[in-house]
């Protein structure tokens, strides 16, 4: 026990004087978290706009300041004609217009209603502009509370659970999770491995008291440390610095993630048995984890909504599981029964991955 101790003292000692390997296990999440937390975000903000004011009445004005004091629009100018609303859409001067229009006959002189114009260029965004402006133009106009928590009043009828204000963080923290803690255990672990055996150093270990599989497991140990040590940094920023609560208990979000950790650590393994130089590692590492993780995991596109071959591409994806399984735990709250699915398949994927892994090694030494 003393030399397995002392193989992961001295691994730990070599990962610590690698000033660019500490750079990129502790800089790589803290950069990721702060852009997409804040940079790379699809949250409806200070949207330019224009109002057209040919008819203006006490009612419209209540209106217009209804939106203008919600800190999702600004309202740039007025005009006096649609044609010159959208001219300066067309002139990248705005980027929606609103036109209030006198109420239909026969539907009494109350109602009012409203046109929008607004950039399509990017249909996401303007439907969600669109989406946001509607709600908030719908609210009663006698209604002296403006701040606006939600877009979706409650007079819509609407009712948002676990994210009512929309926030694009509550849905990129878990993914971030998923994708940072397979890329850096699989890569980091393999790397390590395959830089051993190219430098020759690796038959000198294997030669020593300590069995072989004890040597390939003292290499792991480092790096699951490490990840907790990332996995506690990046729980840190969502809950302090980026507001996502964790709804969840935090026990079984850490134990749900250590079968995760040791899951992508299996993987690591199992591509270091493969790879002969650690550039070849790299690249496997990247085809094999990265593309797969960012598109096929759920993490920007819905899994449901992609074709029937992509979505049995993605079942052998375990980013998609654990990212699963963190949103509801740390998003919705549940209990761990109602991520059971998710958590078996993922024990299930860690068992074959290491079972598969360990034998290749017992192979290659023997």
């Amino acid at each position: 026990m003393k030399q397995f101790i002392a193989f992961v003292i001295k691994e730990t000692r070599h990962i610590l004087r690698d000033k660019r390997t500490m750079l990129i296990l502790f800089g790589m999440p803290v950069v990721m978290m702060l852009l997409f937390g804040f940079a790379i975000t699809t949250d409806v903000k200070h949207v330019r706009t224009v109002v057209v004011t040919s008819e203006m009445s006490p009612r419209i004005q209540q209106s217009i300041e209804r939106l203008a004091q919600s800190e999702y629009f600004v309202i740039t100018q007025t005009v006096n004609t649609p044609q010159e609303a959208e001219l300066l859409i067309r002139s990248q001067k705005a980027d929606m217009s609103l036109i209030p229009s006198p109420s239909p006959k026969g539907e009494g002189s109350s109602n009012l209603q409203w046109q929008i114009m607004v950039d399509g260029s990017d249909p996401n965004m303007a439907q969600q502009w669109t989406t946001y402006a509607q709600s908030i133009l719908s609210q009663p106009v006698d209604d002296k509370h403006y701040s606006l928590p939600s877009p979706f009043g409650e007079g819509l009828g609407v009712r948002l659970l676990y994210n009512p204000q929309m926030r694009s963080a509550y849905n990129f923290v878990p993914a971030i999770m998923g994708m940072l803690l397979m890329l850096i255990c699989a890569m980091m672990t393999s790397i390590s491995i395959v830089r051993e055996k190219e430098k020759g150093t690796m038959e000198v270990l294997l030669v020593s008291p300590v069995k072989p599989l004890m040597v390939i497991i003292a290499k792991a140990v480092p790096y699951l440390v490490l990840a907790f040590g990332i996995l506690i940094t990046i729980l840190l920023m969502a809950r302090y610095v980026l507001g996502v609560p964790l709804a969840g208990s935090l026990f079984w979000i850490l134990s749900v993630s250590t079968l995760y950790i040791l899951l992508a650590l299996s993987l690591g393994l199992l591509i270091s048995s493969v790879a002969q130089t650690q550039l070849v590692a790299l690249l496997l590492s990247a085809m094999v984890l990265l593309m797969p993780v960012v598109m096929l995991s759920g993490m920007l596109f819905p899994v449901e909504s992609m074709p029937q071959v992509l979505q049995w591409l993605s079942a052998v994806v375990p980013p998609r599981y654990y990212i699963e399984a963190m949103r509801k735990l740390m998003i919705m709250g549940v209990s761990i029964g109602e991520v059971a699915y998710e958590v078996s398949v993922l024990a299930g994927m860690t068992v074959v991955l290491l079972a598969v892994a360990l034998k290749k090694f017992n192979v290659r030494l023997e």
